[in-house]
């Protein structure tokens, strides 16, 4: 009797996951569905293929394709429909140690906006070309600013005192004096 107890209750929790996940959700004002603030995903990912092409002596493109599985498995009923495309901006940092000849390991961290998306049933994407590079350009933008912000703040927490001791030995001649 416990086991179905359990079966139940893990069911009408997977039934709550799809139907809360459906609904709309506010965050600083904006509406949106999906996963909460706060919660995530985890992707396994199948053997990819990394091409990169590069343009200066610092810049490469890059072109990565495959097939990410989710880890778990998503509750009955919960997400968008089979089809639903999503256009992101990723912004990432990229950390290589060469280990032989041709071998490197990789490990990224980062960020990712989402700029659009296009609903299964649907011809277009939810903003146009033109609106997508200015949401981009608007991440970007908040980026910079939020770089500027941790400079600025490192600097000030490291400024040194303009010559600290000769003000201590000012005061200590006064004294004597």
């Amino acid at each position: 009797m416990a086991r179905r107890s359990k079966k139940k209750e893990a069911q009408a929790l997977e039934q709550d996951t799809a139907q809360t996940y459906n609904e709309f959700k506010e965050f600083e004002g904006q509406r949106y569905t999906g996963v909460k603030i706060g919660r995530g995903h985890k992707w396994n990912y199948d053997a990819g293929v990394w091409k990169e092409r590069k343009i200066t002596p610092d810049e490469w493109e890059i072109n990565y394709n495959v097939t990410k599985r989710r880890a778990g498995k998503a509750p009955e009923g919960s997400g968008v429909p089979v089809g639903t495309q999503y256009h992101w901006y990723i912004i990432a940092h990229q950390n290589v140690t060469k280990l032989n000849a041709n071998d490197y390991s990789t490990s990224m961290t980062g960020v990712k906006f989402k700029v659009a998306h296009k609903r299964a049933d649907k011809e277009t994407w939810s903003a146009t070309t033109k609106t997508q590079k200015k949401r981009t350009l608007k991440f970007l933008k908040q980026l910079v600013a939020d770089l500027e912000e941790q400079l600025e703040v490192e600097e000030e927490s490291n400024v040194i005192p303009l010559r600290p001791k000769k003000v201590a030995r000012k005061k200590k001649e006064k004294k004597a004096a």
